[in-house]
């Protein structure tokens, strides 16, 4: 667990909150009042045992202990100095704690300053994707710059030239009143697409993201699915406003099928109980219950929130085009709305040699890199039998590395579109962004 040179400090804060002694604490941990002594004053190391026996005794989560309150504000922090312009004087990050412990309110006003410019880039992101793949946008906006153009050319000349004669006057004059017009009219036409998408009943731009805002909503878990008597998929869709389009009902049922299977093939107990014997690791899971890979993947994607021992899971799958066609996201992986996803996930890789499980640590590009522990597989099918076609399905999951684990991670992005890494063996296309 990551602490802070403040852990001691706020054990000490905490016990002297309680009214206890710190001898009757030590003794309660099993440690000698002087090494608790040496502990409260940042003298000494607090290893995770102990950690989690203090927090115990002192009726604290071991995380308000190790990273307290401030430790969203060290993060904000870290990823402002981080941004920061080359040539900019360069922040000291050995004393963040500090800085954060004698002024916490411009620590506050920093952190919650770049947190909104972080969610400004993600908003300017998204409309670059969406400029990128919508027909609409990019006719809107060629027409735009088209009439900029002519306009500005039009005007250049009758300021420029002095001597243009009265028939050519009116001519330029009549051209810069068309592209006016038709300036006007384009811009009313891209504003009134934009509010329309804006004020749709859903905001959604496909049938997929549809199904995902459902998902989301219900936490990504289905309980009605669970034990012998399955709901009834139309009963489970029906008046959920998310679900907009038939194309997105479809996909819900389509999805409702496929989760009823997989509780049948691996039921909720023995499922929790794998969790229990073998923490988080999808092969060990699948060999103890008998149940697929795959099916283990989406199982784990898919359980209830709060179980303990369970970290946040990701889940992307894709078919043998490399379409993504399921997203459950988990914070700080990125997941691309639009077009291709990075090339150098292990996603993609699985595509390549089916069957055969693929696990990679991986660093999500970003002002702060983020390192996530991935699995990758991908399984064949012929739907059609042996005259049919062979169609591939690729899924990875996600999660967050474990503490213990040191493994060299793999430089990965969202999409090329706007991934910050310029050095990149996989780049297909320019990045709008530089390089963080």
């Amino acid at each position: 667990m990551p602490r802070s040179a403040l852990t001691g400090t706020r054990i000490r804060e905490r016990r002297t909150a309680l009214r206890m002694k710190q001898a009757d604490l030590a003794r309660d941990v099993g440690i000698s009042p002087a090494y608790l002594n040496l502990i409260e004053h940042n003298r000494r190391r607090v290893g995770d045992a102990l950690l989690e026996h203090l927090a115990q005794v002192l009726g604290v989560d071991p995380v308000a202990l190790a990273e307290g309150a401030e430790g969203v504000l060290f993060d904000g922090l870290r990823e402002a100095a981080a941004a920061a312009a080359m040539g900019e004087a360069e922040p000291e990050l050995e004393r963040i704690e500090e800085f954060v412990g004698r002024f916490p309110g411009w620590a506050a006003l920093l952190a919650g300053r770049q947190a909104r410019i972080g969610q400004l880039e993600r908003v300017v992101e998204s409309y670059a994707e969406r400029m990128a793949q919508d027909p609409f946008l990019l006719t809107s906006l060629h027409e735009v710059l088209s009439a900029v153009t002519s306009l500005r050319s039009t005007a250049a000349i009758l300021t420029d030239t002095d001597d243009i004669e009265p028939v050519w006057r009116t001519r330029f004059l009549t051209t810069i009143r068309e592209e006016s017009l038709r300036l006007s009219d384009t811009a009313e036409a891209l504003v009134g697409y934009l509010d329309t998408q804006e004020e749709a009943e859903t905001g959604l731009s496909s049938p997929l993201e549809e199904v995902e805002a459902w998902l989301a909503a219900r936490n990504w878990h289905l309980p009605e699915l669970e034990g012998p008597r399955p709901a009834d998929g139309e009963r489970l869709i029906a008046g959920v406003a998310e679900l907009a389009s038939s194309a997105g009902r479809r996909l819900a049922l389509m999805h409702i099928a496929q989760a009823a299977q997989d509780a049948r093939a691996l039921p909720m107990e023995p499922l929790l109980a794998a969790l229990a014997a073998e923490g988080p690791e999808p092969a060990r899971i699948a060999a103890r219950t008998g149940a697929p890979i795959p099916v283990v993947f989406r199982r784990m994607a898919t359980l209830p929130p709060g179980i303990e021992g369970m970290p946040p899971v990701g889940l992307v799958v894709c078919d043998g085009s490399g379409t993504l066609t399921l997203r459950r996201p988990i914070a700080g992986f990125v997941l691309p709305r639009f077009g291709a996803a990075c090339p150098l996930w292990p996603l993609y890789e699985a595509l390549g040699r089916p069957m055969q499980p693929i696990r990679a640590v991986v660093d999500m590009a970003g002002r702060l890199p983020q390192r996530f522990l991935t699995y990758g597989f991908c399984q064949p099918s012929q739907p059609g039998g042996f005259d049919g076609p062979l169609l591939m399905q690729a899924m990875m999951l996600i999660l967050p590395v474990p503490r213990d684990m040191a493994q060299e991670a793999r430089p990965v992005g969202s999409s090329c579109r706007i991934c910050p890494r310029a050095a990149c063996p996989g780049r297909r296309e320019p990045s709008i962004l530089t390089e963080a």
